[in-house]
């Protein structure tokens, strides 16, 4: 199946066109990384990216502010492995790395995914059970489905030690889509991803809250790679307030809460107090692989657990397939409303649109799931 995209560019044929114009000096290299967006949409350089290297312009620059009444739309999902199960996924075809599903994804202005690996394919396991990783290919892949940002602040981000994170930060300094949460040192972690849609400039930031090796070890410091943290949240608020001054929208993609719990815990709650008081608009979440319930915290959307997505294995909780992708409707800077599109992880672990009784019923289930967030179904007016 083909999947639509919103970048015009022929996927199969995109790196041998960039590959030459290059070579004729006809492809700048600087601003946005894939220059063919139909939303024409730029951005500032990728964490661990230096400005020089950030990719070529877009064709068509969006306006510097958005007219009132503008819309867009940006969607969220789960954690993304290419570990066991799911390695086919990078070469899966015309069918692309994350199925049907993709193309929610890619009809929305803006997408994000939360990468659960290191991106190396060297480095030795850290002392824990689960040990993920993918090679740089996965940044193109999803790129290649409609992603234009992933969260790398997860406990995983750092399973292959010293050497796994050495070329994890490599890595990004030539990705092909933005990523957040993880740098080659505070700075860089904290920084934000911005992209110009229509004139409404979108800041993406992540940072992980689970208690772990990662978070004790790999945390993120002047002249340290490593990790955005919430186990501290100052220094993340303080990356809401910058970002605050240079975006229109405030993304926080979080990692956090407690494994197979289908509600927030009480510090998953904290945190997203703080944030949104900060001034972040949208906060999101993955980490309890089950689903945890979305609404509203006054006017910013707190989507607390959007659970597995593009899974390598099974997990032991009940409801752990399902899963989706939650489309944010933006007017005017503010979220205005949310539409879930249900899906159901396969035996390949690729999560498959569902509909009629099996849609009808995640999406019965995902509402059971407000109630003890302290959510509203509606933003505040």
């Amino acid at each position: 199946m083909h999947i639509p995209h919103r970048r015009t560019t022929a996927l199969g044929l995109a790196p041998l066109l960039i590959a030459g114009l290059a070579s004729c000096g006809l492809l700048s290299d600087s601003g946005d990384s894939d220059g063919t967006s139909k939303n024409a949409a730029d951005s500032t350089p990728v964490v661990g990216r230096d400005p020089a290297s950030a990719g070529p312009q877009s064709t068509t620059a969006p306006p510097a502010t958005a007219e009132p009444g503008t819309e867009i739309s940006v969607a969220f999902a789960g954690d993304v492995h290419f570990f066991e199960r799911t390695v086919p996924r990078l070469n899966a075809g015309p069918e692309g790395a994350l199925g049907p599903i993709g193309k929610t994804l890619a009809d929305a202005d803006l997408a994000m995914v939360n990468l659960e690996s290191a991106i190396t394919e060297r480095g030795t396991p850290e002392n824990k059970t689960y040990h993920f990783r993918a090679p740089a290919k996965a940044l193109n892949e999803l790129q290649a489905v409609g992603v234009d940002v992933v969260s790398m602040a997860n406990n995983h981000a750092v399973d292959y030690g010293k050497v796994g994170l050495e070329d994890s930060v490599a890595a990004l300094e030539k990705a092909p889509i933005g990523v957040v949460g993880l740098g080659k040192d505070a700075e860089r972690a904290y920084r934000p991803f911005i992209k110009n849609v229509k004139g409404v400039k979108v800041a993406f930031l992540a940072a992980s809250q689970v208690q772990d090796i990662t978070n004790q070890l790999y945390r993120a410091g002047a002249g340290k790679p490593g990790i955005a943290t919430a186990l501290q949240t100052d220094r993340l608020v303080k990356a809401v307030r910058d970002a605050k001054a240079q975006a229109d929208v405030i993304v926080v993609y979080m990692h956090w809460g407690i494994e197979g719990d289908k509600c927030p815990s009480a510090d998953q709650k904290s945190v997203a107090r703080k944030l949104a008081d900060a001034g972040a608009d949208a906060i999101l979440g993955t980490h309890a692989h089950v689903m945890q319930g979305a609404g509203w915290l006054g006017d910013t959307y707190v989507g607390y657990g959007y659970g597995n997505f593009l899974w390598y294995g099974t997990s032991p909780y009940p409801n752990s397939n399902d899963t989706g992708v939650a489309t944010l409707r933006i007017k005017d800077g503010k979220v205005v409303g949310e539409k879930f599109t249900p899906a159901s992880i396969d035996n390949r672990g690729v999560p498959m649109p569902v509909t009629g009784a099996e849609s009808k019923r995640i999406l019965d289930r995902r509402d059971t799931l407000r109630p003890c967030t302290g959510l509203t179904a509606t933003p505040k007016k």
